[in-house]
């Protein structure tokens, strides 16, 4: 079956898109700027504390380059969380879960930039456990995606590429459609932060409407898959890990301590659901019921989604 015209010219965009993202000139040159960037941050700062640079909108504490430099970092990440969305569902979650580990680094160290320099105990004291929880929440988290990851069925990635061409395209325009609303955040988020020299809201409050965008277009893709499979297993597990995207986007607005937890927490669950599906999905089946007819209703066009039974 021949792709509609505009699912032929959205594919043609998001993959020259995909391969210019990849390529190593364009990594390098990411990479070069996000350590310019932070270098040069640096030294503004340190030229306002000196008094060279009377810039009433310039922060004078070094640790704003420091959390910055995380923005940006994270920034970057999301760009291939969006470019992943077409892979393998197992993939794109554990995309997610890096992110979270970020930022809960991220937000451990947010509060330093309130601290003077050099750093005193007496004006950390207050910011001390919350910092740590936040950053043992990205530890746990750090370590349990490797988990994930080895959780995941092996032939989970050669199924993605042997999506039914169709069902390929339609990801690749919902991938397509959450680059465009992260650009429209983005710039609203770069243009909130100049208005404040801190930019401490506008940064959150990306992330939060970014991980409610995901969770929309993880839905979407899981209603898109039915017209491709309605195996159970398939259908639970993609569900299963928009909730998991839930819980993230939860946990991003939770005050400290529970923000951690609940990070965890959904770590926890898409590790269950990763190491269930293998066996539910793999699991002997009933067969179906025959009907008076002398015929099962699988034969009569019945859908029967749940696999055949093993043997």
């Amino acid at each position: 079956m021949a792709l509609p015209a505009p699912l032929r010219w959205i594919r043609r965009l998001y993959r020259w898109l995909h391969r210019a993202w990849e390529s190593k000139p364009v990594q390098h040159g990411v990479a070069t700027a996000l350590i310019l960037t932070f270098v040069g941050a640096l030294l503004l700062i340190e030229l306002k504390r000196l008094g060279l640079l009377p810039l009433a909108w310039m922060p004078s504490n070094h640790f704003h380059a420091v959390r910055l430099g995380f923005n940006l970092l994270l920034v970057v990440e999301v760009i291939g969380l969006v470019f992943g969305l077409t892979g393998s569902p197992g993939r794109t979650l554990g995309r997610q879960f890096e992110i979270l580990s970020l930022i809960l680094l991220r937000t451990s160290l947010k509060e330093l930039v309130n601290a003077p320099e050099p750093l005193k105990w007496e004006a950390l004291r207050p910011f001390v456990w919350p910092m740590v929880a936040d950053a043992a929440g990205a530890v746990a988290v750090f370590a349990l995606v490797g988990l994930f990851y080895r959780l995941q069925r092996e032939g989970d990635e050669q199924t993605a590429e042997r999506t039914p061409e169709l069902f390929a395209a339609s990801k690749e325009a919902v991938a397509l459609a959450v680059l465009v609303i992260f650009l429209i955040l983005a710039g609203r988020g770069v243009s909130q932060s100049l208005l404040d020299h801190e930019g401490a809201a506008a940064y959150d409050s990306f992330f939060e409407s970014l991980y409610t965008v995901l969770v929309f277009a993880d839905l979407t893709i899981v209603f898109l898959s039915l017209r491709h499979s309605f195996s159970y297993e398939l259908v639970f597990r993609s569900s299963g890990y928009a909730v998991v995207t839930v819980l993230i986007r939860i946990a991003l607005t939770a005050p400290p301590y529970l923000n951690a937890g609940l990070g965890v927490g959904a770590t926890l669950l898409g590790i269950a659901l990763a190491a269930a599906y293998p066996g539910t999905a793999e699991a002997p089946r009933p067969p179906e019921p025959i009907d008076a007819g002398g015929g099962d209703q699988s034969s009569r066009g019945g859908r029967s989604g749940r696999g055949d039974q093993k043997k």
